[in-house]
This record gives structure tokens, C-alpha cells and sequence, in this order.
């Protein structure tokens, strides 16, 4: 009874929602079930959070946590979108995004009379109900004689047997039965071919007018199904497809360069490129006041056969002893202790550098 209205307490013959981790699930509330063999055991649900005994539900509040062999969950009342998520499938089921939106083309309010042909599973009927209820009525059809009764006996346990009547019958062949003719608010059709129970449709909407729904998977049956309806004297006929997206907020760290090597200090000296003076030359001035930027021409004439001795200083210098250079300056002149001049003798370069 537990569909029927809200309520705080879990009774036994409810049927209750298990929400574990992401996912639902729908309970019997029973303390006992039968087996195999017909014979009664202690009702015990298993998940991949261990076992729950079903016995522990009852008299427990609706949304209370409940504790499992080896973990948690939530126990939560039915409504017609878990029921959807939770089901068993007969047929192929309609889902919440597109049952949102018949429900709302369909125009429908508490006291309403809705004919559904197309039972299946029942998941649309259950919303159906909830939006007519309590003086309206759900008459819902399914060529198929099983799936009606299972149908209406899951009707009768959710406690929604007063406002649905489940019927076995072919209503493209025979209709809606004379019972039911100018009586319905709206009419709708979740059949291989809705173009012929157009007709049927037309016979049970009341006199003064109502609205009328087709579900189809199809472009074709949505053509054929159009035409029938002007054909019939509807107006305001459209076609919609309804598509939902999720939107998921996730947060990623990006790396960023440290770049504080790039900013230079009052006093500190820039070195952009270092030459080896010629052997006659003078040694290079590093006087604070005149030495800004060093940039020359590290290509120096050497004779043919170039020696380890004779190569220009670059290249005896490896990348990293560069910047050893460059960073044993700046800090000299940091301290106001700036060398006359620069000893450019390669020296020895870490085993790692950090950049």
C-alpha cells in the first residue's frame, strides 16, 4: 500500500526502494518467502553490500538508513519514477524524460478519465494514476492476456486498484468497447501501428473535445499516424522528440609552470648568450653599473682541425653549468659583491636539473 499514500512507517506487504550506492532497488516487504521447494524461509535480500533481512524493514521510517552485512543503504518510498528505474520488465518501458511530457501534452488533472492501449509493464500507468486520482480513472488495454492480469495484480498490491481497470483486448481490431465511448479526457497509444486506432480514439474522447497522444520509435508510423489525425479533424497536431542530457561537474588540477625564474630582480644580471673572447683579446668587464645584458658572437675562427682546447666556450659548457653561472652571479650581486671579472672555466654540472 505503499504507492497509494505517503506515510513515515515501513508495514509489512509494502513495497519499498533499497537505494545502495547509485542504484535501486524494489523490496516486498515479507518477513517470509517460499523457495524452490515451496517451502517458507526468512526473507533475506542479497547485494554486493552483503544481506539484508527484510524481517528488520518493518516498522522502520521511510528514508532511515539501514545497516547490511557489510555496508549500508537507504530505504525509500516508491513513486512512479523509481518504480520506472526498478521494475520488472514485461515489455520494453516508456521512461521519466518522455512520460513528463505526455503527461503534460495530454493536459491531464485530478478527475480526469485517460484510456491507455499499450500496458506492458505498467510504468506509465503508474504515473498516469498518480495525476488523476483521486475521482479520475486509468482504463488501460494490452492485447497480451497475461501481462493484463499481472498487470492488475500489481495494481492490486501498490494499493491502485480503485483508480486503474487493466483489460485484456485488441483495441486496434475492436476498439475501446461501448462502455467507454464520449467518456475519456484523453487517449492514449503505445501500439506497433497507432494509425488505426485513430478512429477508436476518436469514439471514446467526449463530445466537447480532448487530447490525443501517440508513442512511437519511428519516423514512418509518426507520418502515417499524422495524416490519420487530419484525416479525423484534429487540430494542433505536432511531433516531438524528447532528449535529456546530463551535466556533470568534476574538478581536475592542471599543472602550472613555475615561471618566477623569468622575473629578475633590481641588481641581477641577464645572461642571453656568453662568447669565448679571442686569446689576445681583454677580459670581459662585469662592472655593475656597466654590464646589463651580455650578447655576442659565440662563433670564434679556428683552424681546420678544431681541438677540444680551441672549441668555443658554448660548446665545452654544458646547459647546466650555464645556469650555475648565471644564478652564482646573481647572487654575488645581491650582496653587493660583483665580481671585476668573469671566470667562464666550465664547471661541474649537477647529476639532475629542476626547470
Amino acid at each position: 500500500m505503499s504507492f497509494r499514500n505517503y506515510k513515515e512507517k515501513i508495514d509489512e506487504g509494502d513495497t519499498v526502494i533499497l537505494y545502495l550506492c547509485n542504484n535501486f532497488f524494489a523490496i516486498e516487504v515479507k518477513p517470509e518467502i517460499k523457495n524452490k521447494k515451496g517451502e517458507l524461509i526468512e526473507n533475506v535480500y542479497q547485494t554486493t553490500f552483503g544481506a539484508l533481512k527484510v524481517r528488520n524493514l518493518i516498522g522502520s521510517n521511510y528514508g532511515s538508513k539501514v545497516e547490511l552485512s557489510k555496508g549500508w543503504g537507504h530505504i525509500l518510498q516508491p513513486t512512479p519514477e523509481l518504480w520506472s528505474l526498478t521494475l520488472p520488465h514485461r515489455t520494453q518501458i516508456i521512461y521519466t524524460p518522455d512520460i513528463s511530457m505526455i503527461l503534460l501534452q495530454l493536459d491531464l488533472v485530478p478527475g480526469c478519465v485517460v484510456v491507455e492501449a499499450g500496458t506492458g509493464s505498467g510504468s506509465l500507468t503508474h504515473a498516469l494514476i498518480r495525476r488523476v486520482r483521486p475521482h479520475g480513472h486509468v482504463y488501460t488495454f494490452d492485447f497480451h492476456d497475461h501481462r493484463a492480469k499481472v498487470a492488475q495484480e500489481e495494481f492490486q498490491e501498490h494499493g491502485l486498484a480503485d483508480f486503474v481497470t487493466a483489460r485484456h483486448r485488441d483495441v486496434l481490431a475492436e476498439g475501446f468497447g461501448d462502455d467507454l465511448k464520449e467518456k475519456a479526457d484523453a487517449v492514449f497509444l503505445d501500439l506497433p501501428k497507432p494509425w488505426t486506432g485513430v478512429p477508436h480514439a476518436v469514439a471514446a474522447i467526449k463530445n466537447d473535445g480532448g487530447r490525443f497522444c501517440s508513442f512511437s520509435p519511428c519516423i514512418e508510423q509518426v507520418q502515417r499516424t499524422c495524416l490519420t489525425l487530419e484525416q479525423q479533424g484534429f487540430q494542433d497536431i505536432s511531433t516531438m522528440e524528447v532528449l535529456q542530457s546530463e551535466i556533470k561537474v568534476s574538478r581536475k588540477t592542471v599543472p602550472v609552470r613555475d615561471l618566477s625564474f623569468l622575473k629578475h630582480k633590481k641588481g641581477t644580471v641577464q645572461l642571453v648568450q656568453v662568447p669565448r673572447p679571442t686569446q689576445s683579446g681583454p677580459p670581459i668587464d662585469l662592472a655593475a653599473d656597466t654590464l646589463t645584458q651580455v650578447s655576442y658572437d659565440a662563433t670564434v675562427a679556428c683552424d681546420e682541425d678544431r681541438s677540444e682546447a680551441n672549441k668555443p666556450i658554448i660548446d665545452r659548457i654544458p646547459r647546466a653549468n650555464i645556469l650555475n653561472v648565471a644564478t652564482r652571479i646573481s647572487a654575488c650581486m645581491a650582496a653587493d659583491d660583483v665580481p671585476k671579472r668573469m671566470d667562464l672555466t666550465p664547471i661541474e654540472a649537477p647529476n639532475t636539473l629542476a626547470l
